[in-house]
């Protein structure tokens, strides 16, 4: 089986969690895809977040229309620092004889050579980055990009980010058009962002 992997704070879930997603699950072949919310993102330990319950909850309301989108809360049981090798090898353990990508946008590949345990993350899953344009990158990923480990996948990318919608609530504005209707409910329902870090 062919699996993608989206891992993320989703905080909130928004358009650009989905839509390059669907756009290139049949090109890349992915039977299904899993979306894994993260404890504490390791490059984001300084900003707070909503709880891991908000977050799974929006991501599940986000995904809820699509049969090939599957939800796993497997970083938020282990807690602490949610490091993609940790989260690869568990999932090995659960989908034994499965093929992983996992999914990054290409603002993150320049620090993929940062990640934990860098050069084991490679015999654990592929990573396929989301790009609007053509394969670039340091030297240090280029070997990994020739021999296939990293591959780029062309799309149309969403100009929405989490930072964006949590600063247009903490002012009071919309988010109509940018987050799942049901999504934008839960978050007024609750309360969300109105306070705190962004």
């Amino acid at each position: 089986m062919n699996i993608g992997i989206c891992g993320g704070t989703f905080d909130p879930f928004h358009r650009g969690h989905l839509e390059p997603i669907l756009a290139m699950r049949d090109v890349m072949e992915w039977e299904r895809v899993m979306y894994v919310p993260a404890w504490r993102q390791p490059f984001k330990l300084q900003q707070g977040t909503a709880s891991g319950y908000h977050r799974f909850a929006m991501t599940a309301i986000g995904i809820r229309d699509h049969d090939s989108l599957f939800l796993t809360p497997i970083d938020l049981e282990r807690e602490g620092i949610s490091y993609a090798v940790d989260t690869l090898e568990e999932l090995h353990r659960r989908h034994p004889g499965a093929r992983f990508d996992w999914i990054i946008g290409d603002d993150n590949l320049a620090d993929l050579p940062k990640w934990k345990d860098f050069d084991r993350l490679f015999g654990l899953a592929r990573f396929v980055v989301l790009t609007r344009v053509g394969p670039s990158a340091a030297p240090l990923l280029r070997k990994r990009i020739d021999d296939g480990s990293i591959v780029f996948a062309e799309n149309t990318t969403v100009p929405v980010s989490s930072t964006e919608i949590r600063e247009l609530l903490r002012a009071g504005a919309s988010i109509d058009g940018l987050v799942d209707p049901l999504v934008s409910r839960y978050i007024h329902h609750y309360g969300l962002y109105k306070e705190g870090p962004l």
